[in-house]
């Protein structure tokens, strides 16, 4: 039985410590990393490996990433991890090439149980749970922070909000469903 080769790639020493000491006692063999800049010549150079890709970095987005790491390495399956989801950010990133798209906080085995179960079939009946209007209005304000790139201000504009309510909005998690 092969080793699962895993990646971890966030700015946040404290989860990134955590979850590599966690794989690695489930028998993973892992590598960590602070930035994906610094991890380019070791995915390169790795044999399948699943990198988990942090959305947030420090000044940067995972999601300018995704395509340096598939050209690193064409074998390489990339879990976007974040603490902030939204459906637009999963969009963006599965269309940029992640394979995947967790929330955080999640735990070693919870990536190694979603790694390991068998591929959806397309033809099974998706359980539908209506969103909550919290989550409704979350994931649009997301949305239209992401069609303007980012920029508080003008997604303020775009939602007729003032801009302190749009940051308190943004400054807490969001509702779970």
């Amino acid at each position: 039985m092969t080793r699962l080769t895993v990646v971890v790639i966030d700015d946040e020493s404290v989860f990134r410590s955590v979850l590599t000491r966690s794989l690695t006692k489930l028998a993973c063999e892992v590598y960590d990393f602070d930035h994906p800049r610094s991890a380019l010549q070791t995915i390169s150079e790795l044999k399948k490996p699943v990198v988990l890709l942090d959305l947030k970095l420090d000044d940067d987005s995972g999601l300018r990433w995704i395509q340096a790491i598939k050209q690193a390495n064409s074998q390489v399956s990339i879990i976007l991890l974040t603490a902030y989801a939204s459906i637009s950010t999963a969009v963006e990133a599965i269309k940029l090439g992640a394979d995947d798209y967790l929330a955080k906080p999640i735990t070693a085995r919870e990536i190694l149980t979603h790694l390991n179960k068998p591929t959806q079939n397309p033809d099974m009946a998706i359980e539908e749970k209506p969103m909550s209007v919290d989550r409704l209005e979350w994931e649009h304000i997301q949305k239209v922070l992401t069609d303007n790139q980012g920029n508080v201000s003008a997604t303020a504009r775009a939602l007729g909000m003032h801009r302190r309510t749009l940051q308190r909005k943004l400054a807490k998690k969001p509702a779970k469903c």
